[in-house]
């Protein structure tokens, strides 16, 4: 089932599965990728162990400069991605799937769902995914404390999704303060 922005906002516990899921796509899109990619990460909720999130996985391609960006695109529509800009995030390239079993290989299965962005080694974006990632690894106490914010948003929430993201946007900005 694909993701949808009208979906209500749902939290589960962690699944150890997540971190497997990440390492199968990275996969894909590292031969698809290579000569072009600098490193993939797995960033957001799901790559922290033990934290509860909405079972979508968040990756970052990572690439030398913006004028690498072109190839990346096109490669990437060849996995089945389709470009969707920086959607208002200076340092950070959307991208989406065109059907469920994307990316694309000779095994035609229903792939994890996930977003997948596209940052530049020097983009501020990235900076802070993996800041905050690294943080919540680190500190697996603010780390539950956030999942379970993120569970109480939901809750209040519900189908609201600015209401949700400017909620967990208030503690996100907390943490980076004191880090970046």
């Amino acid at each position: 089932m694909m993701y949808s922005c009208y979906d209500p906002i749902q939290i589960i516990d962690h699944n150890p599965q997540w971190s497997i899921l990440f390492k199968q796509l990275r996969d894909i899109l590292l031969k698809e990728l290579e000569c072009i990619c600098i490193g993939i990460e797995h960033v957001g909720s799901t790559s922290v162990y033990g934290l509860a999130a909405k079972p979508v996985l968040d990756i970052d391609v990572i690439i030398e400069s913006k004028e690498d960006l072109p190839e990346v695109i096109k490669r990437l529509s060849k996995l089945g991605y389709f470009h969707q800009g920086d959607l208002g995030i200076e340092g950070r390239e959307a991208f989406s799937r065109v059907s469920n079993d994307v990316p694309w290989d000779d095994t035609n299965i229903i792939r994890q769902q996930h977003n997948l962005y596209v940052c530049t080694k020097d983009s501020e974006e990235l900076k802070r995914h993996i800041a905050f990632r690294d943080y919540l690894r680190a500190n697996p106490d603010t780390a539950v404390f956030y999942g379970k914010l993120k569970k109480k948003l939901a809750r209040k929430y519900g189908d609201n999704r600015k209401g949700y993201t400017d909620g967990k946007t208030r503690f996100i900005t907390n943490v980076l303060y004191r880090l970046i």
